[in-house]
């Protein structure tokens, strides 16, 4: 996979340290985890569930990085001061909560906006029309920090059909002038390099031999 990575970059005349490799580990357990992942060197991880992610927490080495990718609800912002970045941020109403949390611990949330880019109504985040007037008022919060833009392209079998909403992501990006750029999961995260992704999600594609439906790793389409 990095492998993959590296040739997309390269396609795409960028510098491989450009990208980072977001494991998300739903549904393996710690013990799994740790052999295939964290042996290999791989120790920026993620999860689409806070309660799934306490106990492989608790199981796993401190260093490892944990990154938030599934919904967010607002009851459960406590228990995120440990995230290093959460991935779906879709509401102004989550991010006065996150500032809340973050005021009385003192915490500074590093968060990327989850954009719908494709107006799917099955999936959470904000109209690509929204964006801007959303980041506007979180930049008013103190204890939120956007650093850049998220979204899941609607499920494909050519990857290619992903490439236009990952390019209009990249632009509306480059409009607000933020950097990080969440994109791409296990079918798809080459497009996504090449279209500029910062962050690519993938999850059943590291976990092949027993994995379920590639595009179940996001955690972002509504119940």
């Amino acid at each position: 996979m990095r492998d993959r990575i590296a040739a997309a970059c390269a396609r795409a005349e960028r510098a491989l340290e450009e990208v980072t490799l977001v494991a998300v580990t739903k549904g393996h357990g710690a013990e799994e985890v740790e052999r295939r992942l964290l042996s290999r060197g791989q120790s920026v991880l993620a999860e689409n569930r806070v309660q799934e992610w306490r106990e492989k927490h608790e199981a796993l080495p401190s260093e490892v990085e944990w990154h938030l990718v599934g919904h967010l609800q607002r009851n459960k912002v406590k228990s995120c001061r440990t995230f290093a970045l959460i991935h779906s941020l879709d509401s102004l109403r989550l991010a006065q909560a996150l500032e809340a949390d973050g005021e009385k611990h003192e915490h500074v949330f590093r968060v990327l906006i989850q954009v719908n880019v494709a107006g799917e109504t099955a999936k959470y985040g904000v109209a690509s029309a929204q964006v801007g007037e959303l980041y506007e008022r979180i930049r008013e919060l103190p204890h939120v920090e956007v650093l850049g833009l998220m979204t899941i392209a609607p499920y494909a079998d050519d990857p290619e059909r992903s490439r236009g909403v990952f390019r209009a992501l990249r632009n509306l990006r480059d409009t607000l002038s933020l950097e990080a750029l969440s994109m791409g999961m296990s079918g798809d995260y080459e497009v996504a390099v090449e279209e500029g992704a910062t962050l690519v999600r993938v999850g059943s594609a590291l976990f092949a031999d027993d994995a379920g439906p590639a595009r179940s790793e996001g955690g972002i389409v509504r119940p």
